[in-house]
Formats: structure tokens, sequence, C-alpha cells
């Protein structure tokens, strides 16, 4: 059962990081000069530069999640939630295989944020 969740979790990661090779073209500095690109052109471009930045923010962040649970699969310890230690209910891993808390202890997680 682990290693259908490992070949998903590296299905993920290779799709992640595909994206993120032809996404940094658009994080690239936004050339400021008027005479080569109007105002508004500018600021289209800065828009789409800080939406793929923060999309990249994204994609790290989960691709460092993604890391964890393959280690969890190595340690034995994938499937089960990470503060109460029972089993995460397996459709909550289909929906999303990085999660470590089952749905009660990520809700209690919620609440103290």
């Amino acid at each position: 059962m682990n290693e259908r969740w490992r070949q998903s979790l590296l299905a993920l990661r290779e799709e992640l990081l595909s994206i993120a090779a032809i996404g940094a073209e658009s994080a690239a500095v936004v050339e400021l000069d008027q005479s080569k690109v109007g105002r508004l052109s500018r600021m289209d471009a800065m828009q789409a530069q800080a939406m793929a930045q923060a999309s990249g923010q994204r994609r790290e962040e989960t691709l460092i999640r993604i890391s964890s649970a393959l280690q969890r699969i190595d340690d034995g310890d994938y499937g089960f939630c990470a503060t109460c230690e029972e089993a995460i209910n397996p459709q909550r891993l289909e929906f999303d295989p990085t999660v470590v808390y089952c749905v009660s202890c990520a809700g209690k997680e919620e609440a103290l944020r």
C-alpha cells in the first residue's frame, strides 16, 4: 500500500518540477524602461510576475511536504496522524497525499492559528 502512495508522491513531485521549469521565465524581473513598454503593460507584467512568484512559493512548499511524506513512508509513519497517531482516512490521503493530520487533529491545528 505504501508503494502506491510513494509512486503517487513521486509523480506529483515530477509534475511540480516540470511546471517549475516552464514557469521560471514568468517570475523574471520586469523591464521598467518606459520607452520599450507602456505603463499598463508594465503593470500587467508586474502583476503576472507577482502571481508567478506566489505560485512558485506554493510549489516549493508542496515539494517540501512531498519530501516529508516520502520520509514518513521510509520511516513507516506514513498514513498516521502526527498528533494522535491514529490512521488518516485514505480518502483524505487521496485528496492530499502530503497531509500529516487526521481530520479531527487538523481542525484543532487550524483553531490554534
